[in-house]
């Protein structure tokens, strides 16, 4: 009887390990930021979206942040195709964040809010990335 309790307990202990798992956040050697800052639509196509939408779907990191900053910004809230393509990749789990002081210097912070973009302060944010040893790229 002891033996099936001890049994249990153990088996119990790593069920709720292996779904505790699930919820562990992402390292940072496991989190990506992408910081985009190109106002052109082929790199956002050709390179930064597609780079970003892959390093997600692949699996390549576990939490992918994509961070656009200036002219990116403005190309988000006026291209179709780039508004399609940050679409799937909010489908797909990526993280869009948008810096609220270049949107307002572009007058796009609503357009961006309504594509369901996180639009805030991202000075601090940015350098808590970089503190935190998270990987980045940029375009």
């Amino acid at each position: 009887m002891r033996t099936l309790f001890i049994a249990l307990v153990v088996c119990t202990g790593f069920t709720n390990a292996l779904k505790a798992q699930d919820s562990i956040p992402a390292t940072a050697s496991d989190t990506l930021v992408v910081l985009w800052s190109s106002g052109d639509p082929e790199v956002a196509e050709k390179a930064c979206l597609m780079y970003t939408g892959y390093a997600k779907r692949q699996k390549w990191f576990r939490e992918v942040i994509l961070l656009a900053w200036g002219p990116s910004e403005r190309l988000m809230s006026e291209n179709q195709m780039v508004k399609d393509k940050i679409a799937t990749l909010q489908k797909d789990g990526v993280i869009v964040q948008a810096c609220i002081v270049c949107a307002n210097m572009y007058n796009v912070t609503e357009d961006l809010k309504v594509c369901s973009v996180d639009v805030r302060g991202t000075g601090g944010l940015l350098t808590k990335y970089i503190k935190r040893g998270y990987k980045m790229i940029s375009f």
